[in-house]
C-alpha cells in the first residue's frame, strides 16, 4: 500500500498547486483541500501522516478544522503554514507540531515534513 498522503489544506489554488508540485518532486504523495470542510472528509477517507494547514479560510478555518479533529479523535500532526505575525501562537492554540512561515522555499517545506510526519 502507498504511504499515507500529506494533506494540504489551503485556499489560494496557486499556493496549493505550488506546494503539491514541491512535493510530488520529491517523491511524496499529496492530497490538496480548499477548507477545513473538504480536508475533514479527506482525513476521514484517508488519515494523512501530516497536515499543512492555513489558518484564515473562508468556510471552515484552521481552528474549526483543528476542533473537529479532536471531536473525531483524528491526531494526525499539523503544520500550521501562514503569513501572519502571530503563527506560533495560532499553532499553539490548535496543537499544531510546527509551523511554516509564509513564503517558504521548497527545502522548509521538505524540512518539516521529514521533521513532523508520522
Amino acid at each position: 500500500m502507498a504511504s499515507p498522503p500529506v494533506l494540504v489544506v489551503d485556499d489560494d489554488p496557486a499556493i496549493r498547486a505550488a506546494v503539491r508540485d514541491v512535493l510530488e518532486q520529491e517523491g511524496i504523495p499529496v492530497e490538496t483541500a480548499v477548507d477545513g470542510t473538504d480536508a475533514l472528509a479527506k482525513v476521514q477517507e484517508r488519515l494523512p501522516r501530516l497536515v499543512l494547514l492555513d489558518m484564515r479560510m473562508p468556510g471552515m478555518d484552521g481552528w474549526g478544522f483543528a476542533r473537529a479533529l479532536r471531536q473525531l479523535e483524528l491526531e494526525p500532526p499539523v503544520v500550521v503554514m501562514t503569513a501572519a505575525a502571530d503563527a506560533r501562537r495560532w499553532a499553539d492554540e490548535i496543537g499544531a507540531v510546527g509551523v511554516v512561515p509564509k513564503p517558504f522555499g521548497a527545502s522548509e517545506l521538505i524540512g518539516a515534513i521529514q521533521r513532523y510526519s508520522a
